[in-house]
């Protein structure tokens, strides 16, 4: 049954008289920045080694290198997103965007592993405002009839940065410096601010007090989830400080759910998950960012670990399942009002699940590369029919004024999914094989990636229960 996405327009609806250049204007004012903080997620990785030597740092410092913006961003989604429906979408997206560039200059002049992982905190709090209110802000301006093509170009842009982290990160420390993955991040972010500025128009939420116990919840319950499940795999789950942090958490999040429901004006509109489509896509979201993302995370490391190759390349050789997004997600956003979002979700976890399933069957320390070809392609499909469908229905369920939360709470779905995905298949990782050798760990990353099979299949089922009408919840 073909699926119809429920018009949007309402008082906020921008001019349906748009032209294509105005679109392509907008989706670089909110592209670009999103493009950079995406990046920025994986680019460190593998430039770890290198900052190791140089910096001096421990284990647990390059730990931090990466949790630092990881926690931060993942513990302001919301918070930010309620700060933007008060006080101006665009103004407080164009803070993120300098917040965030004047850190990248602080990590690049960091010579200390306190002043690295410092300097991260900070540009996961500036990440934090462009993540979601860039999506936000390109449907308000974007007219209803477009709007699904360019959510389309969006998740192309989405994936790109996801794609190429790695094999930028590589490029830059084999030919640069390490710094340089944080410098790179300066100029555009100087260039694009005005350029932003000049094309995005203010928008609001809905007319409201700020919330600040229920930012205060949000915030520090999200942080303390986020926590627990980043130190699970080394900690061991059942330490004191990981059940703290996961049961901390979890009351401040039930916390947060009873407040929002009694508070006249709540920073966190409950009325969204109303709305089935929007309680499924989160759903589906969670267990994609779980399972293909902690399985990206192994994977990532066999070309290295196994066969002995540079990071850049191996970057190059993830290729064929890291660039594909960035071509079929613009076409899945052209498709979707056709074909409707249940049926490209649906067919995007199955693609994902039988690829991640195909990787596991054949990994073995003597498999040629050209046998990853095929799932590697079969696994970029899969992720370029999820990025923009699943943000098309995330934007579909939502009222305008709405529209920053809901997509605020999806990305913090997403990156919670994409922490815990990493936390769970690096311990089944552990209990299986090592870093001692190439057997051990293939003997670790064959069962962690079957379990990641088993998460994604399970979001191919869940994505079944999207209704074929998308209705915004009142």
């Amino acid at each position: 049954m073909t699926e119809t996405l429920e018009p949007l327009a309402t008082a906020a609806e921008p001019a349906t008289t748009m032209s294509g250049r105005a679109v392509a204007a907008v989706l670089a004012a909110v592209g670009i920045p999103m493009f950079m903080v995406t990046l920025d997620n994986l680019v460190v990785t593998n430039a770890l080694p290198v900052i190791r030597t140089e910096l001096g740092a421990s284990l647990s410092d390059l730990q931090w290198f990466i949790n630092a913006y990881t926690l931060s961003f993942a513990s302001l989604l919301l918070t930010v997103s309620a700060i933007g429906d008060r006080l101006g979408r665009r103004r407080i997206f164009l803070a993120g965007i300098a917040l965030f560039t004047i850190a990248s200059a602080a990590c690049a002049l960091a010579t200390e592993p306190w002043m690295l992982i410092a300097a991260r905190v900070v540009q996961g709090f500036g990440g934090a405002a462009v993540g979601p209110l860039s999506l936000t802000l390109l449907s308000a301006a974007v007219p209803e009839r477009m709007r699904s093509a360019a959510i389309g170009i969006w998740g192309g842009i989405f994936g790109l940065g996801v794609a190429v982290g790695p094999l930028v990160g590589g490029a830059v420390v084999d030919g640069l410096s390490w710094q340089w993955i944080f410098w790179l991040n300066v100029p555009i972010g100087l260039a694009v601010i005005p350029f932003a500025a000049k094309v995005l128009r203010e928008s609001y939420g809905a007319t409201r007090r700020l919330d600040l116990v229920g930012l205060a919840l949000s915030a520090g319950g999200v942080l303390a989830v986020v926590w627990g499940v980043i130190h699970g795999a080394d900690d061991g789950w059942t330490s004191a400080t990981v059940l703290g942090g996961l049961i901390g958490g979890a009351v401040l999040l039930v916390g947060l759910i009873a407040w929002e429901l009694k508070t006249p004006e709540p920073m966190l509109p409950l009325r969204l998950f109303r709305s089935r489509a929007y309680r499924v896509s989160n759903a589906m979201t969670f267990t994609f960012s779980m399972g293909v993302f902690g399985s990206i995370f192994l994977l990532a490391q066999y070309f290295q670990v196994v066969q002995g190759l540079s990071p850049l390349e191996a970057g190059v050789r993830t290729m064929p399942w890291t660039m594909a997004p960035m071509v079929v997600a613009p076409i899945a956003g052209l498709l979707v009002d056709r074909v409707g979002a249940r049926t490209l979700l649906a067919a995007g976890q199955v693609l994902l699940a039988l690829a991640l399933g195909w990787m596991a069957a054949i990994t073995t320390i003597g498999v040629g590369y050209l046998a990853f070809v095929g799932p590697f392609v079969l696994g970029g499909v899969g992720m370029g029919l999820t990025f923009a469908p699943s943000a098309t229905v995330v934007m579909a369920s939502a009222a305008p004024e709405d529209r920053a939360m809901a997509s605020g709470t999806n990305n913090t779905l997403r990156e919670v999914g994409v922490a815990m995905g990493i936390a769970v298949l690096a311990s089944v990782f552990a209990s299986h094989g090592s870093y001692l050798s190439p057997q051990t760990y293939v003997d670790g990353l064959v069962p962690a990636i079957w379990v990641g099979t088993a998460i994604v299949a399970l979001g191919a089922v869940v994505s079944i229960f999207l209704p074929a009408r998308i209705e915004v919840a009142d």
